[in-house]
């Protein structure tokens, strides 16, 4: 199994409806938020690989009907997302983790906006959030109780997607299939924490896909397109085939 290229899928995540990707709160304020949102050092907010990562490998394991993480180690989800320490065997039939999602960072026209309070961010509470009176009603007599404060990224934010896939197999180049379809279920499900209250709406917007072979590596080191456009009008059947062309017919076949 050797390493033949390297798709690249990059774009914008755009906030829907407010997002709460909780973090750590190391600090108590009276008065303060109850629950914050996951931040960098700079105290600005990001999605993290593995929160991405891992909603699109549940979405594919429930599309595929399972029950629970999968760790067999024979799978395509085993391939993609890769499994757990164990059976040095059943990792040599999967091989390494196919893709590998990138911290989404904040986009550098939203953050500006956001700090200097333009736009639709011009009511921003916080630097780069919002907050939400969360509560729990007693059904008996109407009482609100348990009021707490949560932290939102605002809708209208737009983070930095940046996903590698790694072709080493025939079968990598089908896989990569599963990666859109999850992609696809992202967008109608929802990201990060509350989302049957509404929140973590998404939308993935201007994607681009394309591929270094690793002659590309050799030569110019550049990229080559493979797609740009949105998520809803990509075939993959095109994709495919494109693929195909640029890695070569006889490298194809010899995988």
């Amino acid at each position: 199994m050797k390493l033949v290229a390297k798709l690249f899928i990059k774009g914008k995540i755009k906030v829907i409806t407010g997002l709460a990707i909780g973090g750590s709160k190391t600090d108590v304020v009276i008065g303060g938020i109850d629950n914050n949102v996951i931040k960098d050092s700079e105290g600005v907010p990001f999605i993290p690989g593995s929160s991405l990562k891992g909603k699109m490998r549940s979405l594919l394991e429930k599309k595929k009907g399972k029950d629970r993480v999968c760790n067999c180690g024979n799978c395509n989800i085993c391939a993609i997302f890769g499994k757990g320490a164990g059976n040095e065997d059943e990792e040599l039939r999967v091989g390494p983790t196919r893709v590998y999602v990138r911290d989404a960072m904040l986009d550098g026209e939203t953050k500006k906006d956001m700090e200097e309070k333009k736009g639709m961010f011009a009511e921003l509470e916080l630097t780069y959030t919002e907050s939400k009176w969360e509560n729990v009603i007693d059904r008996k007599i109407s009482k609100a109780d348990h009021p707490r404060q949560q932290e939102r990224v605002p809708a209208g934010a737009r983070f930095d997607l940046y996903l590698v896939f790694n072709i080493l197999q025939n079968e990598d180049i089908e896989r990569f299939g599963d990666v859109i379809v999850a992609l696809r279920l992202l967008e109608d499900d929802y990201l990060g924490g509350n989302g049957s209250r509404g929140y973590g709406r998404i939308k993935f917007d201007d994607l681009s896909i394309s591929i270094k072979t690793t002659e590309d590596y050799e030569s110019d080191n550049k990229d080559r397109e493979v797609y740009n456009g949105t998520l809803d009008r990509l075939s993959f059947s095109q994709i495919k085939q494109k693929i195909s062309e640029l890695i070569g017919i006889d490298g194809y076949e010899n995988i």
